[in-house]
């Protein structure tokens, strides 16, 4: 029996997870015969599934079921409920039965119990942009599994060219490795060998924050207008900006309190290497306590009026010139 149930919203890595356990189960040549793929749609989504899972496969290889964006973590009738129970314990070695889900299962209701009980749950949401550390290792995985080799530098660029953008990750990985292959390069590329091939989206949204800090309306502006051209999501932009002011401002808070332990402050605003203070001081010193506060309204209004506006352009451009004037008085 293999019972999955991926969620988070990074669509691109839960996709690729599906697609590698897929590729374990289903022989290809009988894959019309024995791959279900189920969309939320369909009328009994969920039973259709647990039917097909006990469905012997036909011919070679398993049964591969996928049931997509199911909301079977976050309610269930009782009869469903009843339809679970008396299935996910009995599905056959021969099916792989997944569900996914953009949503966090709800671990106060039964059918989370039953998946937590027959499932292997797995979250797939992105990395916080201001955790560097967990997004370098991400790099290391994706390049190791690629089979390029970076070295400490080409990673640390690679964080700030794409963050944590998993899908931009693996398309970059991939050039590089089919540039490394026609060079014959054995050893690790460094960042100046790999800069020439990267579209550095997320570094110009931290340049963008920096310019936003700055007060500097119209380096912002233009900034904003380069990442509106290379189609970087208007989400990833307002989360980058978001986990970049929360750093700061308990950077701030912290300081201003009179806390002097580097680690502590370190551990306040979930930054894992402490020297990293040293030039988030620097930054911080001429920003008022009082304007980073002011961020975060702002910040919320940005990201409640992006998922309203088909104009996500202007509300972008309005917020920028909000958050520049915080810092240019």
């Amino acid at each position: 029996m293999a019972v999955y149930f991926y969620w988070g919203e990074d669509t691109f890595a839960r996709d690729r997870a599906v697609q590698l356990l897929q590729s374990k189960t289903l022989d290809e040549s009988w894959a019309s015969f024995n791959l279900d793929r189920i969309g939320p749609d369909h009328a009994n989504g969920v039973v259709h599934a647990l039917n097909q899972a006990m469905t012997p496969p036909f011919g070679m290889g398993g049964r591969f079921i996928l049931l997509s964006n199911t909301t079977i973590g976050q309610r269930c009738s009782e009869d469903l409920l009843a339809e679970l129970d008396r299935t996910l314990a009995v599905i056959p070695d021969t099916a792989t039965l997944v569900f996914t889900s953009d949503s966090k299962p709800d671990g106060r209701i039964k059918s989370t119990k039953l998946l937590q009980k027959h499932a292997t749950i797995q979250e797939f949401s992105p990395i916080p942009p201001w955790k560097a550390d967990q997004l370098a290792q991400q790099v290391r995985d994706v390049a190791g599994v690629l089979g390029v080799k970076l070295d400490r530098g080409a990673v640390d660029y690679m964080v700030e060219a794409v963050g944590n953008n998993t899908r931009q990750l693996h398309s970059e990985l991939e050039k590089i490795r089919l540039y490394a292959a026609s060079l014959g390069t054995i050893g690790p590329l460094s960042a100046i060998t790999i800069a020439p091939l990267v579209t550095a989206t997320s570094q110009n949204t931290l340049k963008l924050f920096a310019a936003i800090r700055q007060g500097k309306t119209a380096e912002a502006l233009d900034m904003l207008a380069d990442l509106v051209r290379q189609n970087e999501p208007s989400p990833v932009i307002a989360r980058t900006l978001v986990g970049q002011f929360r750093q700061y401002l308990w950077v701030k808070l912290m300081i201003e309190s009179g806390e002097r332990d580097d680690s502590a402050i370190a551990a306040a605003a979930e930054i894992k290497n402490p020297k990293q203070l040293y030039f988030l001081r620097k930054d911080i010193a001429p920003m008022s306590l009082v304007a980073l506060r002011k961020t975060f309204p702002l910040l919320m209004e940005l990201e409640y009026q992006l998922k309203r506006t088909s104009d996500e352009t202007s509300v972008l451009q309005i917020k920028t010139i909000e958050l520049c004037a915080l810092f240019s008085r």
